[in-house]
């Protein structure tokens, strides 16, 4: 592939650089030295859950000896399953359900998950395939709460501020299934964990809240951070949270002894794949972290007051250079007046917005923000674009950037410029990408 001009063609090379953090994270290209053998006298049951869900499927499909039984049932978020190869038979079955709030189809899946792992015995192996995603597509709630009051709690909490790591906590002690659970369910099988990660930190207990995977977090933690973000309960389970009864398996759990958890593709690999790119088209590279969290749009003036430094100053960094970053920020959701739209959008848009009010119409300075996956927030597009003329190019189209801040509505304000990028699902997911390009 011919590598775009970064000082000609700067919207083009930064795309070029996305598509090497996807391309590092796809699942066949990361899973077979992770593959376990098939078990001797057993069977192998895959069950899994995310946005790669189906994508990790057909790479073992592809991987696992032909010979040897597979079976199975994966659940991927609507619309996000790949064209199957020519002549790769299917062997795991693949269902649809939705993301990032849960609905029936979802339920429908972990109860069938579950209701697989019946009759499992020590002699047979199960493969969880997990990716970011898992915990709205794996929807199975603890007793005493229905579909409904998941699909309002997880709403508040996504539009709450919460990082991911509290709202999976509470996902994992409201569910039957998560934090676990589907591991234990699973004994006497020795159970495989592959996981891709979307998460800060790469905990595989926090990716798709931990469904095949021990549980530090406690009840008591659940607890407080639904009254840290006003979320309302049923009171029977807010009284079951305080007595400790929705706990989790946790670290050391006999029936979890012979599970084992690989990381079969993170955020900082995909990073590391961009910024080898970047210098091999002759720029300097620098990755900020993996980690990021935060607002997105303070992310993203925190970015821009880097940027104008190496841009003006040469500090940290010698221009020309590609500055990178991942993680996971939020969103949270300004109120509006009654009977207004509400604004559309999701972290990578909201990032862009917050960099391109604080550049200014910074000379040089020109930027992606894509979530890997090809999804921002519940849009068509994975991300968008921040350039020079991005401000003044709004304000001959009336479009003042306070307002759409105002309303949470990046979405509005890239597509009216033409600046969003759309991209479709990737069929993997290791959340942020950001980069910086100063030229």
């Amino acid at each position: 592939m011919t590598v775009p001009d970064p000082g000609t063609r700067p919207r083009q090379f930064l795309h070029y650089l996305y598509n090497a953090a996807v391309q590092r994270a796809l699942p066949l290209h990361n899973m077979a030295a992770f593959l376990p053998a098939p078990p001797r006298g057993g069977r192998t049951l895959v069950l899994g859950a995310g946005k790669a869900g189906a994508a990790m499927a057909q790479a073992v499909e592809a991987l696992w000896p032909q010979d040897a039984p597979l079976s199975g049932l994966v659940v991927t978020r609507y619309h996000h399953i790949p064209t199957r190869p020519s002549g790769l038979k299917q062997r795991i079955e693949v269902v649809e359900a939705a993301h990032p709030v849960p609905d029936a189809a979802g339920l429908v899946a972990a109860r069938r998950i579950m209701a697989l792992t019946q009759g499992l015995t020590q002699d047979d192996l199960v493969l969880s395939l997990i990716s970011g995603g898992g915990s709205a597509l794996l929807t199975l709630p603890a007793d005493g709460l229905t579909l409904e009051d998941k699909q309002r709690i997880n709403q508040t909490l996504l539009n709450s501020g919460a990082n991911i790591a509290e709202i999976n906590c509470v996902r994992k002690h409201l569910s039957s299934i998560k934090g676990g659970r589907l591991a234990r369910a699973c004994y006497p099988a020795r159970v495989v964990t592959l996981a891709i990660s979307d998460i800060p930190g790469d905990d595989p207990a926090t990716i798709a809240s931990g469904p095949s995977v021990a549980d530090s977090t406690t009840c008591a933690q659940a607890l407080s951070i639904l009254k840290r973000y006003n979320i309302a309960i049923p009171d029977r389970i807010a009284d079951l949270l305080g007595d400790g009864a929705l706990e989790t398996p946790k670290p050391g759990d006999p029936l979890l002894a012979r599970n084992q958890v690989h990381l079969i593709a993170t955020p900082q690999q995909s990073l590391d794949a961009a910024a080898a790119a970047a210098r091999s088209a002759g720029l300097a590279a620098y990755i900020l972290s993996d980690e990021m969290q935060g607002e997105s749009r303070e992310v993203g003036k925190v970015q821009a007051a880097l940027a104008r430094a190496v841009a003006n100053k040469g500090q940290p960094f010698a221009r020309p250079c590609v500055v990178l970053s991942g993680g996971e920020t939020t969103v949270t959701l300004r109120p509006q007046p009654p009977g207004s739209a509400p604004g559309r959008g999701g972290r990578a848009g909201e990032f862009c917005l917050g960099l391109a009010q604080e550049l200014q119409g910074q000379p040089g300075v020109y930027a992606l923000a894509a979530d890997t996956d090809g999804i921002d927030g519940v849009e068509d597009n994975a991300g968008a674009w921040v350039e020079p003329a991005t401000l003044s190019r709004a304000l001959v189209l009336g479009m003042k950037i306070d307002n759409y801040l105002d309303r949470n509505d990046a979405y509005g304000y890239f597509a009216a410029l033409g600046d969003l990028l759309t991209t479709g699902p990737t069929f993997t997911n290791v959340n942020d990408f950001r980069a910086l390009l100063v030229l």
